[in-house]
């Protein structure tokens, strides 16, 4: 039997690839690398870190950043081979249980339907060599594009997975069915509503709506009437609310960041549901504006046993992201060995 592992089992550690010039990072590399370190430093405080990097010389600026910022480098794992990006959350690999041993479900990533190039990011889990079996699976899917309750119950967005742009020759029903054999779920939620403006993903549900345990789910909830995205949030929260009452859930609102804009006058999607759940913690994006302190009141509600930490990351939404996008945890047993190819 497949068992598809909830964020908050025991982890070894985290995954990230780390922003050098030649990607879309490079005006502003010197910003995105402080976020990356904060993230890095926190994680290896409480586990291992396995680290992307181009080649050797840029691991050892990696490696000297986080030793000036007095990270645990006992744990950090650097790894050099090429990637287009490094939104980790989505070309990483998806870890389940099966009759007993961990896997690494390998999906296919097409840069969120084809918008950028993600042949190199697709390759990344192939050329990385596991401490347990890689499984290939031929269907489109991202990792941000789905959440799961640990009981056998899948979190997504009818947005997202039913798009085109991903796997058009399959239906809702097939995809479904391929989506539960995979998985080992046996249901799926599907939210229609919801979405966030200068999101490239599509409508992935960790923007929206997240488990905290498998009775609680964080959401982003817009009380402005003047808010654009009032409509679409207020039915994701009925739609919420509906799952709530027939599966007795805690529902746990996150507010709306402020607005946040780049250059251009663009909306940014600055969200606090992209948060990270690690070992004894919970990485919390904030936005340096007044919504930051409540957003991490009420996820620390939601996680009375985590310390929540809060993480500035406006760089990372000025490339259309947040913080759990550019992670990806692994559970306890599953580690890179040596012998990258």
């Amino acid at each position: 039997m497949t068992h598809l592992l909830p964020e908050w089992h025991p982890q070894w550690g985290v995954m990230l690839a780390w922003p050098h010039p030649d990607t879309d990072w490079a005006r502003l590399l010197t910003a995105a690398e402080s976020t990356y370190t904060d993230i890095a430093r926190a994680v290896l405080a409480r586990e291992h870190l396995l680290v992307l990097c181009r080649d050797e010389a840029h691991g050892a600026h990696i490696r000297q950043r986080l030793a000036e910022a007095g990270a645990d480098l006992t744990r950090l794992h650097l790894h050099a081979l090429p990637y287009n990006d490094t939104w980790a959350r989505d070309f990483g690999p998806i870890a389940v249980t099966r009759d007993g041993s961990t896997r690494l479900l390998d999906f296919t990533f097409n840069g969120w339907g084809g918008k950028f190039a993600a042949d190199q990011d697709n390759a990344v889990n192939g050329r990385l060599t596991w401490s347990v079996p890689r499984e290939s699976v031929d269907l489109v899917l991202e990792g941000g594009s789905i959440d799961t309750d640990g009981e056998g119950v899948l979190l997504t967005t009818r947005h997202c997975l039913l798009n085109p742009n991903r796997n058009p020759h399959l239906d809702e029903a097939t995809i479904s069915a391929r989506l539960k054999e995979a998985l080992g779920v046996h249901d799926i939620w599907w939210l229609s509503e919801g979405h966030l403006e200068g999101d490239d993903t599509d409508a992935h549900v960790d923007t929206l709506a997240r488990f905290c345990d498998a009775r609680t789910i964080a959401y982003v909830q817009c009380n402005d009437p003047d808010d654009s995205h009032y409509p679409a949030l207020q039915a994701m929260q009925a739609e919420l609310e509906a799952l709530a009452d027939r599966h007795r859930l805690t529902l746990v609102p996150l507010p709306m960041a402020i607005a946040q804009y780049d250059e251009d006058g663009e909306r940014l999607p600055a969200t606090y549901a992209n948060f990270l759940i690690i070992n004894d913690a919970v990485l919390m994006p904030t936005y340096a504006c007044k919504t930051d302190a409540e957003a991490l009141e009420r996820l620390q509600g939601a996680f009375p046993r985590h310390e929540v930490i809060g993480i500035d990351c406006r760089p990372l939404i000025a490339q259309h992201g947040s913080l759990h996008c550019v992670t990806m945890q692994l559970p306890e047993g599953v580690c890179p060995v040596e012998g990258d190819r």
